[in-house]
């Protein structure tokens, strides 16, 4: 029996879907969950783990892929960038090295005061609104 030529493409697209979906899946299974230590042994302590309420923001930050610190305030990611001199900047307040990250992202909620964090502050670089809104991570 010869196969029509559109159902063997079919075939195989289906098959590439099902391949694709249970890998995507099988490392979304595996993956720790946010706020989990990364990686650590069992006991030990993040080092870079913090999760407050900070000037009417929580904040939260903990080991990322490959050790990278990974900061939220309000759910929302903050980029932060290291610095030559082992400290810490955001695209919210980039003039001045944090130690850590957790005193980067204190320095950006003390930028942002009352004003919530702009989805844009995740990408690398300061952004500004295409509503027409204010730049530096600033969303009205």
């Amino acid at each position: 029996m010869i196969v029509p030529r559109r159902v063997a493409l079919r075939s195989l697209f289906a098959v590439a879907v099902a391949a694709f979906t249970g890998g995507a899946l099988g490392r979304i299974a595996t993956r720790t969950p946010p706020g989990a230590p990364s990686g650590a042994p069992r006991g030990s302590r993040d080092p870079l783990a913090f999760d407050e309420m900070y000037g009417g923001h929580r904040i939260r930050g903990f080991s990322g892929p490959g050790g990278t610190p990974a900061a939220f305030v309000d759910g929302r990611p903050l980029h932060l960038m290291r610095c030559a001199d082992g400290g810490y900047v955001s695209p919210i307040d980039h003039y001045a090295s944090c130690p850590t990250p957790l005193a980067a992202t204190r320095a950006a909620v003390d930028e942002l005061g009352a004003a919530p964090l702009s989805r844009f502050a995740a990408a690398h670089g300061v952004h500004t609104d295409p509503t027409g809104g204010s730049p530096r991570g600033v969303h009205a």
